[in-house]
């Protein structure tokens, strides 16, 4: 049996997921095998694994500090919301429906089997699992058949650390309330707290901390400063989508959409030298960057009335029709069609036009792909005409099917033989997540960016595996630094 540790938040956003990932790090630098574990994510930001199966995104970063291939087990539960009061529900990878709030929380008792299998999977092949949970474990509202927070750490006899986030203020209230709210057997699990994003000078804080152990009984595990990492977030909370700058000499500009999914699709480009990726949420902001990307959603129809009420469509289509390049992106691809069709109620029925850039229509089935796959892009015309022959590997995770128009060329040809995307003058699409992160495709969008805007970019490879590496490698070191890994290692040996 694997020996287990949690950690919780006072709310979302205090870095659980970045704490998890490092100390899954530091534990695999230690020799154990170590695997991460989230019982229920809500995240619009997924991954396909091996098996095809659906998890969420922060899990599969997690699983990669480990040096381990992501599983469904990671992550049994995935909460992908459709809108302000429904999600579709996936459960060890697949869809297993739409639901309100309301009606998840009537019926999610009955995933708790699916929630321990997970967990015994892991248990059984593991030296160590790191648990995160959700949100805040104080939330009384929604304590009832509770299994990703005090529910599963109690039924498992997991130690907790419970971390705050200072850098929000108030962060001393934070970990206290939180304490406060628990039932005494809950409470009796947290075994210490961790405050989480410092900056300042930690002398000053040194008797807040003091105070902090005398009113809560337990110890401060450490205070992790704020790190620069270049490491995938959630959703809404990432510091990514508050990018706004312009960068010199390339200016990238995402449309950011209101169900903005698999962001992580544009962080190697953004790591990139020369590239700066900024986030675009109105006409004003969108400037007249090098290149346009419509992202992945999970509501192509919704954000297209979103992109075409807001004035971005036509804004796009202007940069289009001036020789900008755009590319989309899975659900952003379907948006560049002439017209998307939802016959059978897949995200509430109804059709509406697309931008009209690409010959394609795209029709919603019940049905989900998930698949990783490779890919090589055929003969490529327009502005990225260095793109063809370019290899890619990615995943596909979409209920659409697109059909091009005779006639019309795809941007690449899948491992099974299959066209996908399109292209036409200097708009191009594609179903691929992860398609920069293929080396040759960035030198080859990067390169035929840089000359027709006349600059000179770094030529020199960049490696995008290994610049992850090093970014687990310098988020564990942090953590060594700043954490009583000597308590920690008590704790996961039940000797604290």
């Amino acid at each position: 049996m694997a020996k287990s540790l949690m950690i919780q938040g006072t709310m979302s956003g205090v870095g659980k997921s970045l704490l998890v990932a490092g100390l899954c790090r530091v534990f695999r630098q230690d020799g154990l095998r170590v695997a991460p574990f989230k019982s229920q994510n809500m995240a619009l930001n997924s991954f396909i694994t091996r098996e095809g199966l659906e998890i969420g995104r922060a899990q599969a970063v997690q699983a990669e500090a480990c040096g381990l291939e992501p599983s469904y087990a990671m992550n049994p539960v995935l909460l992908k919301p459709t809108s302000d009061k429904g999600s579709q529900v996936i459960v060890n990878g697949e869809v297993y429906g739409n639901y309100t709030a309301e009606g998840y929380y009537a019926m999610k008792h009955a995933l708790w089997p699916c929630v321990l299998d997970a967990y015994r999977k892991l248990d059984a092949e593991y030296d160590l699992i790191v648990v995160e949970g959700a949100g805040s474990p104080a939330e009384i509202n929604l304590k009832a058949d509770d299994f990703v927070n005090m529910g599963l750490a109690k039924r498992l006899g997991i130690p907790v650390l419970l971390a705050g986030d200072i850098d929000r203020g108030g962060v001393f209230a934070q970990l206290v309330g939180t304490l406060a709210l628990l039932e005494p057997e809950e409470r009796a699990l947290v075994k210490a707290t961790i405050v989480n994003k410092f900056r300042g000078d930690l002398k000053l804080l040194l008797p807040g901390l003091k105070q902090l152990e005398e009113l809560t009984g337990r110890p401060v595990a450490g205070v992790v400063p704020w790190t620069p990492l270049d490491i995938d977030d959630e959703d809404s909370l990432s510091d990514r989508l508050g990018q706004r700058r312009a960068a010199s000499p390339l200016d990238v500009a995402v449309i950011r959409l209101p169900r903005l999914s698999n962001f992580s699709d544009f962080s190697a480009l953004d790591a990139a030298d020369g590239v700066g990726v900024r986030y675009v949420e109105n006409v004003r902001a969108l400037g007249a960057p090098d290149l346009v990307i419509l992202p992945g959603t999970k509501n192509t129809i919704g954000d297209m009335k979103w992109l075409r009420a807001s004035g971005l469509e036509a804004a796009v289509k202007k940069l289009a029709a001036s020789g900008a390049p755009v590319i989309g992106i899975c659900g952003g691809y379907q948006m560049l069609g002439r017209e998307i069709v939802d016959e059978e109620g897949v995200e509430g029925g109804g059709s509406i036009a697309g931008m009209g850039l690409l010959p394609v229509v795209t029709r919603f089935r019940p049905e989900k792909r998930r698949t990783r796959t490779t890919a090589r892009a055929g003969s490529v015309k327009g502005v990225f005409a260095a793109l063809s022959g370019a290899e890619f590997e990615g995943y596909e995770i979409h209920c659409g099917t697109t059909c091009r128009d005779d006639g019309a060329e795809p941007l690449l040809r899948l491992e099974n033989g299959a066209p996908d995307g399109c292209q036409r003058d200097s708009v191009y699409g594609c179903y691929l997540h992860g398609f920069f992160d293929s080396e040759a495709c960035r030198r080859a969008v990067l390169g035929a960016l840089a000359r027709r805007k006349g600059v000179t970019l770094d030529a020199r490879p960049f490696d995008w595996k290994a610049y992850k590496e090093r970014q687990y490698d310098t988020l564990a070191q942090t953590l060594r630094e700043h954490l009583d890994m000597a308590l920690i290692r008590r704790l996961v040996d039940r000797e604290a």
